[in-house]
C-alpha cells in the first residue's frame, strides 16, 4: 500500500515546512501494518523524520529531501536522546534522534531512490568524546591548530540543541535496505548504523562534507556499487564503538564494487571533480577512504573488500588501537590512483580509549590480493606498524603494484612508536623506506611486489629495521 505525502499536506515547494505531513504518512502506513511511504517529485523541507517498521520511504525522480536550518526555517531536530553510554566515543557516535532520517529497535524498513537528499541545514562538526584522558583522541597534524579553530571544529555539547548533525541514523535496526537514492552535505554523518543486522547498503551517491558511511557493531553488512566522495573525512568505515554500553562487534561485512573518492564537495555530483581543495579539517591531505576504525573498542570479523576503487584517497587503513580484535580481513582486486597518504596502513596501537584495564588487541589474519595502483603516486609507503609486545600477525600480501613520490634526500631514521597516539599513517613523519616499512610484525609473507618511485635516499623496503631488496619477493617470501 502507497501513503503518498501530498495526502497528508506536504506540499513540496522548499519553502514550507513538510516534517509533520511525511511523519503522519509514516504513522498512517506503519498503523496499516506497513506500506510505502512517498515522496514525488519537489523539495521538501523537513526536521527530523521518524522511520518505523515495515515502511519503506521512496523518493522519486525529481524528489529532493532537504533538511531545514534551525537558524532559518522556525523549528528545530529531535534533540539528542540521553545516553549514559557516551564517555568513549564523540558526540555524533553516542546519538541518533537528532538527525534528519533516524529509526530505533525497528524491523524491516527501507529508503529507496532515485531522489535525493540534501543537507544543506544540517551541521558537520560535534562535541569530541568526554574521555578524561585525552592522549589519542586528536591526529597529531592537528597540534598545531589554534584554540579558535578547534573551538570551530569542537563545539560545546549545549550548541548542539536543535541542530541536526545526520542525514540518517539507525540504531538496532534489523532488516535495513537503503538503495538508489543520493545524498549531498550529509552532516557529521550521510549514515551512521550502529547495532544494526541484515544490512543492504546499494548504489549509493554520496558527495558530502564529512564521512560517508559509518557502521558501527553491525553484523551482516553488504555495500555494494556505492559511489562516496567525501574530501573531509572516511568514506566507507567500519567502527566498534561503546556507543551502545558494551563492546560489541562488527562482523560478517561485504564492501563490494565501490568507488570512494576526496574531490572537492560537490564536484562528483556535477561531474567537474574539483582539485582545489587540498587539505582536511585534521590538517592532512584530503582523505576520502575505505577504514576499519578508529573506534576500536570491539572486535571486527570477517571483513571482505573486492573490486574497489580509491581515487584521490588516503587509502586502506586497518587500525585498531581500542582493544578490539581485527582478524579475518581479505582484500581483494582494488584498485588505487592518486593516493593522498599510504596506499594501505595496518596499525595496531594502545591509545586505549575504553574502560579501565582496556589492554592492546590484536590485528591478524589480513590477505591483501592485486592492490593496483600504477597511478597511486603516494606520499608515503605502505605501513605496517604493531607494538614490541603486541604485534600484527599473519599478513599476506599477494600482487602488490604500486607507485610513489619518493623524491626524499635523506635516507631517514626509525620513528618511535607512538603507542598511544591517534592512528594515522602520518604520525610517523616520513618513515625510513618509500615503498613498504613494515614494524612489529610477526608472520609478514609476501608473493609478488612491484614498487616505483623517483629517486629516492631511502631503502624501496624496510622490515624491523632491516633493509630488504626489492627482488627479494618475485617470488613468494616470509619476512616476519
Amino acid at each position: 500500500m502507497t501513503f503518498d505525502v501530498a495526502a497528508f499536506g506536504a506540499v513540496g515547494d522548499g519553502q514550507a515546512l513538510d516534517t509533520d505531513a511525511i511523519n503522519a504518512a509514516i504513522v498512517a502506513a506503519s498503523a496499516a501494518g506497513g506500506g510505502t511511504v512517498r515522496l514525488p517529485a519537489g523539495r521538501y523541507l523537513s526536521f527530523s523524520i521518524r522511520l518505523a517498521s515495515g515502511v519503506t520511504l521512496q523518493l522519486d525522480e525529481g524528489c529532493t529531501l532537504v533538511a531545514a536550518d534551525p537558524a532559518v526555517h522556525g523549528g528545530a531536530y529531535d534533540p539528542p536522546e540521553d545516553n549514559p553510554h557516551d564517555l568513549y566515543q564523540d558526540f555524533g557516535h553516542s546519538h541518533w534522534r537528532n538527525s534528519l532520517i533516524w529509526g530505533e529497535d525497528l524491523e524491516d524498513v527501507a529508503i529507496v531512490g532515485p531522489g535525493r537528499i540534501d543537507g544543506e541545514g544540517l551541521t558537520r562538526e560535534g562535541p569530541g568524546s568526554r574521555w578524561r584522558r585525552q592522549a589519542g583522541e586528536f591526529p597529531l597534524s592537528m597540534v598545531g591548530l589554534s584554540a579558535e579553530a578547534m573551538a570551530e571544529l569542537v563545539p560545546e555539547r549545549a550548541a548542539m540543541i536543535g541542530q541536526g548533525n545526520k542525514s540518517i541514523a539507525l540504531k538496532r535496526c534489523r532488516g535495513v535496505r537503503l538503495s538508489g537514492f543520493t545524498i549531498h552535505r550529509g552532516g557529521h554523518f550521510a549514515l551512521l548504523a550502529t547495532g544494526c543486522e541484515d544490512l543492504a547498503i546499494e548504489t549509493l551517491l554520496i558527495d558530502t562534507n564529512r564521512d560517508g558511511l559509518d557502521i558501527d557493531a553491525c553484523r551482516r553488512v553488504r555495500i555494494a556499487h556505492c559511489r562516496v566522495n567525501t574530501p573531509n573525512d572516511d568514506a566507507i568505515v567500519l567502527k566498534a564503538s561503546m556507543a551502545l554500553g558494551e563492546a560489541l562487534p562488527t562482523e560478517d561485512v561485504e564492501i563490494v564494487g565501490c568507488h570512494v573518492s576526496g574531490f572537492d564537495l560537490g564536484t562528483v555530483l556535477d561531474g567537474t571533480l574539483g582539485r582545489e581543495q587540498r587539505i582536511a579539517p585534521d590538517q592532512d591531505r584530503v582523505t576520502g577512504r575505505i577504514k576499519i576504525g578508529t573506534e576500536s573498542n570491539g572486535d571486527f570479523r570477517r571483513i571482505r573488500i573486492k573490486d574497489c576503487l580509491l581515487e584521490r584517497s588516503r587509502g586502506l587503513a586497518l587500525e585498531t588501537v581500542d582493544g578490539g580484535t581485527i582478524e579475518d580481513v581479505e582484500i581483494e582486486d582494488v584498485r588505487l590512483v592518486e593516493m593522498t597518504s599510504a596506499p594501505l596502513f595496518l596499525r595496531l596501537g594502545a591509545r586505549l580509549r575504553g574502560p579501565e584495564g582496556t589492554k592492546a588487541g590484536a590485528l591478524r589474519r589480513v590477505r591483501v590480493r592485486n592492490l593496483i595502483g600504477a597511478e597511486a603516486r603516494a606520499d608515503l609507503p605502505v605501513i605496517l606498524a604493531g607494538l614490541p609486545d603486541a604485534p600484527i600477525e599473519d599478513v599476506r600480501l599477494e600482487g602488490l603494484e604500486l607507485s610513489f613520490l619518493g623524491g626524499a634526500k635523506a635516507a631517514g631514521v626509525e620513528p618511535p612508536d607512538l603507542a598511544d597516539a591517534y592512528p594515522e599513517p602520518r604520525m610517523f613523519g616520513d618513515p625510513p623506506a618509500w615503498g613498504l616499512w613494515a614494524r612489529h610484525v610477526k608472520g609478514l609473507s609476501i608473493d609478488g611486489l612491484a614498487l616505483n618511485a623517483n629517486l629516492d635516499a631511502r631503502a624501496p623496503v624496510r622490515i624491523d629495521g632491516k633493509v630488504v631488496p626489492l627482488d627479494a619477493f618475485s617470488r613468494t617470501a616470509a619476512v616476519g
